[in-house]
């Protein structure tokens, strides 16, 4: 029908090939990776693919064409939903603003991950305190000796006295 497309043009398709290849080049730059870092991650993630894929399906004319697979790989190494990778990149972020989200998102994640890891730790020397209580001064002592700083030693000796970090 006649009023289904805008003036002159096609409707725009929420998910397609286009966005998928336009999300791929995206992605990539926000992270700085080469085309060639970019298929080797594929191809680490259990899709074979080389350099010459990646730009043919960012640039060629006409686009290759990816599929399946391929598009769950890129999902993996992009660490996005496979709805966002086919989604339209969204406008007004430049790629300096991208790599600054990006940034943040990963240092988010790491220091989870840390604090996760801290409090697990936290958690199991406290548990073996609860066991060997005459452990628990050499325990101290250590923490201030591997850490240097008494504040910081005084910190987790607490979060330890405490029987956990959270």
């Amino acid at each position: 029908m006649a009023g289904d497309r805008p003036e002159g043009g096609e409707v725009p398709l929420l998910y397609s090939e286009g966005n998928v290849a336009a999300r791929v080049a995206l992605e990539r730059e926000v992270r700085g990776w080469s085309t060639t870092e970019l298929a080797d991650r594929v191809t680490r993630a259990g899709v074979k693919m080389n350099q010459t894929a990646v730009w043919r399906i960012e640039n060629g004319t006409p686009r290759r064409r990816i599929n399946l697979d391929e598009a769950l790989a890129f999902t993996r190494v992009f660490e996005l939903p496979l709805e966002e990778l086919m989604s339209p990149p969204l406008e007004g972020l430049d790629i300096a603003s991208r790599r600054l989200v990006q940034e943040a998102v990963e240092a988010f994640y790491e220091a989870r991950d840390a604090r996760d890891r801290l409090h697990h730790a936290v958690v199991a020397i406290a548990d073996h305190i609860k066991a060997h209580p005459d452990s628990s001064r050499a325990i101290h002592e250590q923490c201030l000796r591997l850490m240097g700083d008494e504040r910081d030693a005084r910190t987790l000796s607490s979060d330890i006295e405490d029987g956990g970090h959270y």
